[in-house]
């Protein structure tokens, strides 16, 4: 009898401790800050406003991620040069292209083809 109940105590204890442990919440990898909302916005209505609100949510992001890794999302640095090439800071844009590159190798197949059609 004892030991059911040792053994049914135990259970419980391990139970409670999982359900504990399962409810805490995790961090994330990247800091999206509005990116979904302002993103969103800005490819439905295409104005000069949410443009420079777009740009300025995209360098928000690249100074300042508080993710566990600490660093910018893939794809941000490509899309944020992809506009500021767009917006007619072309250098400044393909820098940002090749940033892109550099944090993330395995996207030098793509990436690189949009620079050489940008660049022509």
């Amino acid at each position: 009898m004892k030991i059911n109940t040792l053994l049914s105590s135990s259970v419980a204890i391990a139970s409670i401790l999982f359900l504990i442990s399962s409810c805490t919440t995790t961090q994330n990898l990247y800091s999206w800050h509005d990116y979904e909302d302002i993103t969103y916005q800005y490819n439905k209505k295409h104005t000069e406003e949410l443009k420079v609100k777009v740009l300025e949510e995209y360098q928000n992001m690249i100074q300042k991620q508080n993710g566990i890794r600490a660093t910018v999302p893939p794809g941000m640095y490509a899309e944020y040069g992809y506009m500021l090439y767009k917006t007619g800071k072309k250098e400044e844009g393909i820098r940002f292209l090749k940033e892109e590159i550099k944090l993330y190798p395995e996207s030098e197949v793509y990436i690189s083809r949009i620079i050489k059609q940008l660049e022509k």
